[in-house]
């Protein structure tokens, strides 16, 4: 695949990672933001000190809140909050056109509120012509930008692209696998982060390994059940966006949604710590979206019925973990 041309919409750790491992791949890169005083502060330093300190970005990725400077790309990749999607690629459409020969990558793990759609469903609305491909897996931003092996599924709805996207954004130290399932590569990537709030939770409980394992396990068993009546297919949930996923952010120290959890668990309350990250983590909203998906859908979803009580509706952690423990015996299914 030769140099290409890419935007990435999104300048929080994620954007940022994709941003630099890519130039390095030989692209030319315009790292779009949304926030000025950010963007002008990177543009200062060539660093994103709010999300990747001290990692120096080189000086030819450009750096720009004007997302006309995003036009005449190759590939448009959207690593943006989930609940700003829809409102960001309407904009991106209303600068830059409806160009079906660009292909719309997106790189954001949730699912919208009220409507049930995944990011690419978001995309195909907005750009009803073009090729989208989705990317998830077990991809922290700052193991990715030190260059640390990693590997990650992507799938297209034209599938002659996906090899040529797996040719030209992969690195021997970035593995892109491709597959065929949109929908279950972007709800196990979306779903995981409810989980490893609950593991986070855990944690901050000191309830140990044991328990993490346990609660794991069950996690998966829970997300083939609401990703499977969702639209996705049962071996994916067992691949990189799905298990590989959620062992990554439920056990790594690097996971926002994680440390939520945890910091939860200790008393903290979810306006401090939001605060305190610089960032919303994705499992909040997701948390909702999925809940509301599972009741739709008629789903058992315990763990994610927690979280939500534990988010949403006020519960203590403990009392939270002690209703999980407190189910009915039955035997183990997956």
């Amino acid at each position: 695949m030769k140099q290409q041309r890419i935007a990435i919409l999104g300048a929080g750790a994620w954007g940022t990672a994709l941003a630099a491992l890519w130039e390095k791949n030989g692209h030319k890169i315009v790292l779009w933001g949304n926030n000025a005083d950010r963007v002008a502060d990177m543009q200062r330093t060539r660093e994103n000190r709010a999300h990747l300190p001290g990692i120096k970005l080189p000086t030819s990725i450009g750096l720009t809140t004007n997302m006309a400077d995003c036009d005449d790309v190759d590939l448009a990749v959207f690593v943006t909050p989930s609940t700003a999607m829809r409102e960001i690629v309407t904009r991106f459409r209303d600068k830059t056109g409806d160009n079906d020969r660009r292909v719309l990558l997106s790189c954001t793990k949730g699912i919208e509120y009220h409507t049930g759609l995944r990011m690419s469903q978001i995309l195909g609305e907005v750009f009803p012509d073009g090729p989208i491909a989705v990317l998830s897996g077990p991809n922290l931003a700052d193991e990715v930008i030190r260059e640390l092996p990693t590997a990650t599924v992507l799938a297209c709805t034209k599938s002659e692209l996906a090899s040529q996207l797996q040719a030209g954004l992969g690195t021997p130290r970035f593995r892109v696998y491709t597959g065929d399932d949109l929908a279950g590569i972007e709800i196990g990537g979306a779903l995981k982060n409810i989980f490893a709030i609950a593991a986070g939770a855990g944690d901050g409980l000191g309830l140990g390994d044991n328990t993490k394992a346990a609660l794991v396990t069950r996690a998966l068993a829970e997300m083939v059940r609401l990703g499977t009546a969702m639209g996705g297919k049962v071996p994916t949930f067992y691949g990189l966006s799905g298990a590989g996923d959620l062992i990554a952010t439920c056990f790594s120290k690097l996971s926002r949604n994680r440390r939520l959890g945890e910091e939860l668990a200790r008393g903290r309350s979810l306006d401090e710590i939001t605060m305190s990250i610089q960032t919303v983590p994705e499992g909040v909203p997701t948390t909702k979206s999925a809940f509301e998906c599972a009741r739709r859908l008629k789903v058992d979803t315990p763990i994610i019925d927690q979280v939500h009580a534990l988010l949403h509706e006020g519960r203590a952690p403990a009392q939270a973990m002690e209703e999980l423990l407190g189910r009915e015996p039955k035997p183990e299914r997956i």
